[in-house]
């Protein structure tokens, strides 16, 4: 059993976090190993193609095993891991986005029905909001992305931002406020 399709319990995976802090090559692979299908989930929530979410998901454990050693156990691991990967999820669809505007390739104004999926055009969609909400209110964006995409508590939430629990939840209800419009006028 290769464990990668149950979910992932925080205190099963404190004593590879310790060991990998400490060195050990072999529990960061399994730490990774473990991690993979987890990571790929969350990326695959903001990016509609497989492809693209797996290029996300290889960033994000780069920079897990890179950056291990500076978790410190503020907030939970997996909220740490799920903040790494919903960046490196942002930070492909930006990275697509950008290559595709200095392309001079002429894009579409919207999504076509007939060879786009229902629900890549609504992960789309949703990068586009997120991309306008990150654009015009910075502040809001972190605290949306932990909770509603992430599927993290608010106490997580705050935990992991460092924000009192209040300014999380009001933060949260301004950006889906503001995302709903978005949403909404694309409909």
């Amino acid at each position: 059993m290769n464990g990668g399709s149950r979910v992932i319990e925080q205190d099963e995976l404190s004593p590879l976090v310790a060991a990998a802090q400490a060195g050990d090559r072999a529990a960061l692979e399994r730490l990774l190993v473990r991690l993979r299908p987890m990571v790929l989930r969350r990326c695959s929530r903001f990016l509609p193609h497989y492809a693209d979410a797996e290029e996300a998901a290889q960033d994000a454990l780069l920079s897990i095993s890179l950056h291990l050693a500076e978790y410190r156990g503020r907030g939970s691991f997996l909220g740490w891991v799920t903040v790494i990967a919903s960046n490196a999820a942002r930070s492909t669809y930006r990275s697509m986005r950008r290559r595709a505007e200095d392309s001079s390739a002429v894009l579409p104004e919207g999504a076509d029905p007939r060879t786009t999926s229902v629900i890549a055009g609504t992960r789309l969609d949703l990068m586009e909001s997120l991309a306008a909400l990150e654009e015009q209110h910075p502040a809001l964006v972190e605290s949306f992305v932990l909770r509603d995409l992430g599927d993290l508590t608010y106490l997580q939430v705050a935990e992991i931002t460092g924000a009192p629990l209040g300014t999380v939840k009001d933060r949260i209800h301004q950006a889906r406020r503001f995302m709903r419009e978005r949403l909404g006028a694309g409909a």
